[in-house]
């Protein structure tokens, strides 16, 4: 018999749980974290002091998780070129502002550190999130990480075959084997299913790719909160912080160009490894962009996520009916360790935003569940979706199984935090964060 992994101290697991908040926490704030919308990194929502305990004679038997990837740079060059061509004009004719003159130099860096990692792959920070979300995971169930590795059971890993995502899923497996090699020839090679975790894409994606394409209401209520006068305002005062106003009146598409600021604004943090500043301060992007209007264009960023990938309207379930599959998924591989059919200790999946979004949403896990009413527009006002809260980079949804005498109990934990299933799920005592899987299918409709 191999000696059980030792439970990680609360102090350690705190460290890993501190070492994995993002860049400009400390900075920025928690209220402010939203401006980064689904771009924001990944940090674990719950303090692992306050973790409940399973019921008496209660064992964890097997786990299952959906993740997003890791923090990444950007997917092309596009914005980087579209500033960068601006403020070398601006530059040349002498039309930039103090600000705008350490833009530039600071943007070209980026893009380079950017195009060294790969533009769409994962950053270093990406890489360590992933790293510290799968110690996080075993310390959390040692006792089922002993027993798999005393069983010789598997652990299938999926992912949607994207690099990055592949790249995460490698970088949590070999987390997983560093902290007990035991379970590294357990690991099986990360196999890829589009339909399953890029379903967007996939053939069960078709409708919802042609109401992206084709809907009319669609276009005309992202058109119509896009186009207001607060986002052209916005637009003004961002480029006003780089370029005297004469050169911005010369500016076309002066939302264009503002957007571009803000979309390098919010991916810096996920660049923060690759940054050249020795105090920690990242790209230090902020002095570029104020809290004000980065919050608006992550409000707008929202607006698109919301519609399109979340409860968007309250009278079609277009956006997550697809996520299905999924959640069919989670189903199935509880439902076969109950049967004891499956030979696996747990089931890991990468994803990306457009797989995780819909689940949540068809799920109603907390900040999903409310759709707009047509005709009256989503606002961070009056609906709590938050892109950061949602979907941020490294998101996770994970199912801990645990078994006594033939019963089975689920333990749902969003973004590592004890999450409640949606209304009219009944946990087995009032408070609880475990739910009996017969319930589960009761209130999920299976059977």
């Amino acid at each position: 018999m191999r000696r059980p992994t030792p439970v990680l101290s609360v102090l350690t697991l705190g460290a890993l749980m501190l070492g994995a908040l993002p860049a400009h926490a400390s900075a920025g704030g928690p209220a402010h974290r939203e401006g980064y919308g689904t771009k924001a990194p990944y940090a674990p929502e719950q303090n692992p002091r306050t973790y409940q305990r399973p019921p008496a004679g209660f064992e964890p038997v097997f786990t299952e998780n959906v993740s997003r990837h890791g923090s990444r740079s950007a997917t092309d060059s596009s914005d980087g070129d579209l500033v960068l061509a601006l403020w070398d004009k601006a530059r040349g004719e002498g039309q930039l502002t103090a600000r705008g003159e350490e833009f530039g130099p600071t943007v070209r860096a980026l893009t380079v550190a950017m195009a060294k990692v790969g533009y769409g792959n994962l950053s270093a920070r990406g890489r360590q999130e992933m790293r510290d979300t799968a110690t996080r995971m075993e310390q959390r169930l040692p006792s089922l990480f002993a027993q798999i590795a005393d069983r010789g059971e598997k652990i299938d890993v999926v992912s949607s075959g994207q690099g990055r995502a592949v790249d995460s899923a490698g970088e949590y497996t070999g987390a997983l084997a560093a902290a007990d090699p035991e379970l590294g020839p357990l690991i099986g090679p990360t196999r890829t299913d589009k339909d399953l975790l890029y379903f967007h894409k996939a053939a069960g994606g078709a409708a919802y790719r042609d109401y992206i394409a084709n809907d009319q209401r669609l276009k005309d209520t992202l058109a119509s909160i896009t186009d207001q006068p607060r986002t052209h305002e916005a637009a003004r005062s961002v480029l006003r912080r780089l370029f005297t106003q004469s050169f911005v009146d010369t500016i076309t598409d002066r939302v264009g160009a503002a957007q571009a600021v803000y979309n390098l604004y919010a991916i810096a943090p996920a660049m923060s490894e690759e940054s050249p500043d020795p105090d920690g301060r990242g790209w230090d992007m902020g002095r570029f962009i104020s809290r004000s209007d980065a919050a608006w264009f992550g409000y707008l960023g929202d607006v698109e996520d919301f519609y399109e990938k979340g409860p968007g309207f309250a009278d079609s379930d277009i956006t997550y009916k697809m996520a299905d599959v999924l959640l069919d998924d989670f189903f199935r591989q509880a439902e076969a360790k109950r049967a004891g059919t499956g030979d696996l200790g747990a089931e890991l999946r990468f994803t990306h935003a457009e797989e995780i979004v819909p689940l949540a949403a068809l799920m109603r896990l907390p900040g999903s569940t409310k759709p707009a009413t047509p005709g009256e527009p989503y606002t961070h006002a009056d609906n709590p979706w938050r892109g950061a809260d949602v979907a941020p980079l490294g998101a996770n949804i994970q199912w801990d199984v645990y078994a006594k005498d033939g019963r089975h109990l689920v333990r749902m934990l969003y973004n590592e935090k004890e999450t409640a299933f949606r209304p009219g799920c009944h946990p087995i005592a009032k408070g609880s964060m475990f739910y009996d899987l017969d319930e589960l299918e009761r209130c999920f409709g299976r059977g």
